[in-house]
């Protein structure tokens, strides 16, 4: 077993104090990138500053007048994958973890604010280093689960980028009196995008017509609820959306009917698809499963698409994950895709959807990077479970994993040296 296996990557300085913590410089050693090539990687401030071969990149700089003390860590990936930090573009944190607990779960703004906080985390612990939840407003809940996130968004500072979308049940009418207002106070307290379900209000077209009308005094960005089930309603969802493109994402669009693709692909949507069950709190009832060959026929309509978790531990999947690479996993496994594009759909495509910039292993891009064990995309996706993620050029977690067998056989046994984990 090589030297970095008990304990994850190796670093430089003793980092007794802050194990996550270095200076302004970073520099990772022998990362294995997706296309084969084995480098350094030199990290200045929040961003790439260099890529080069092993050892090319010389020494961390030394502080001024002190030569021997050096202004960085220096971190051995030998073992490990470096790409580029995935984001989870659908969650829904504010029932996080609730399958368990009394119905209706507790909403004290304590707890609501463990349980986010508790969410984003775990996310970020399986490398999304940007993550978008979102969070039901209005009726019962008032302004207190978006209280909550904004409370554990600024806590998270520093550790990941959280996004939050303010959903309202209902928005036309008399009955939506409440959830027009309270969408119009939750954008200005910082909610990020717009959201919710039109199919649950008795007007979707006019339900869509008043969040748009909130968005754009707001200037932000559509993220809306939709099985997409009726072609020609959402036909006249996507030509309602049209004003505030490219800035509108559709999910999870599990039914969308055959040939309705097309539609999408005019549209200029972007579709987050959620690989886990496909449903999720934002529509009631059970999740009804996505149809076989649907991403399939979005990529080949050329419709942007990424992938998120959708849920988290609660009613509408009680064994849900957080992880994107379980996400990349599923589109894998289903056949919907090859583990590149998987990948991408839970990576630079989420990132997008979050309206975020790209992110390459390359010089000049931020510095948004997550190291899992394994010696190929296909095989981080197969079991890669320890990770280093890097957020704003900063290591902010580190999950170490280690496989250990009893001595009862004299065949050679899988090590993490030879890229596996458990």
């Amino acid at each position: 077993m090589d030297s970095a296996a008990p304990d994850g990557p190796h670093s430089g300085p003793d980092p007794a104090a802050n194990p996550l913590g270095h200076g302004p410089v970073l520099l990772l050693t022998g990362a294995r990138l997706a296309d084969g090539r084995v480098v350094d990687v030199r990290i200045s401030g929040d961003r790439i500053q260099a890529v080069g071969t092993v050892g090319s990149l010389g020494p961390l700089p030394a502080l001024p007048g002190a030569p021997t003390v050096t202004t960085g860590a220096r971190i051995d990936l030998q073992g490990y994958l470096l790409l580029p930090a995935p984001a989870e573009a659908h969650a829904h944190y504010d029932s996080a973890f609730s399958a368990a607990l009394p119905a209706p779960p507790p909403d004290t703004p304590a707890d609501l604010t463990r349980r986010v906080t508790e969410a984003a985390l775990t996310s970020l612990g399986y490398g999304a280093t940007a993550q978008r939840t979102h969070v039901r407003i209005g009726d019962v809940h008032g302004l207190h689960p978006l209280e909550a996130v904004l409370t554990a968004r600024q806590a998270l500072r520093g550790l990941a980028d959280l996004q939050a979308v303010a959903m309202p049940r209902l928005l036309t009418g008399r009955a939506g009196a409440d959830g027009r207002a309270q969408l119009r106070e939750a954008l200005k307290l910082g909610a990020t995008a717009a959201g919710g379900c039109p199919e649950l209000d008795p007007d979707p077209a006019g339900y869509v017509q008043l969040l748009l009308e909130a968005a754009r005094e707001a200037d932000c960005p559509v993220d809306l609820h939709t099985t997409a089930a009726d072609a020609a309603q959402l036909a006249r969802l996507a030509s309602a959306l049209a004003p505030l493109r490219p800035r509108v994402t559709l999910g999870p669009c599990g039914a969308l009917a055959r040939g309705a693709s097309t539609v999408l692909a005019t549209s200029g949507v972007r579709v987050v698809w959620l690989p886990q069950n496909g449903g999720c709190t934002g529509l009631e009832g059970r999740p009804s499963g996505q149809r076989p060959g649907l991403v399939r026929e979005l990529t080949a309509a050329r419709v942007p698409l990424a992938a998120g978790s959708g849920a988290l531990r609660d009613q509408s999947n009680p064994v849900g994950r957080a992880d994107p690479l379980e996400s990349a996993y599923l589109l894998v496994a289903g056949g919907e895709l090859d583990p590149e594009a998987a990948y991408d759909a839970v990576a630079n495509q989420a990132r997008a959807a979050l309206g975020l910039l790209p992110v390459r292993v390359d010089a000049g891009f931020p510095a948004e990077l997550l190291a899992v064990r394994g010696d190929s995309l296909a095989g981080a996706l197969a079991g890669g479970h320890s990770r280093l993620v890097v957020h704003s050029g900063r290591v902010v977690s580190r999950t170490s994993a280690v496989r250990e067998f009893a001595d009862t056989v004299a065949l050679a046994l899988p090590r993490q040296s030879d890229g596996a984990d458990c």
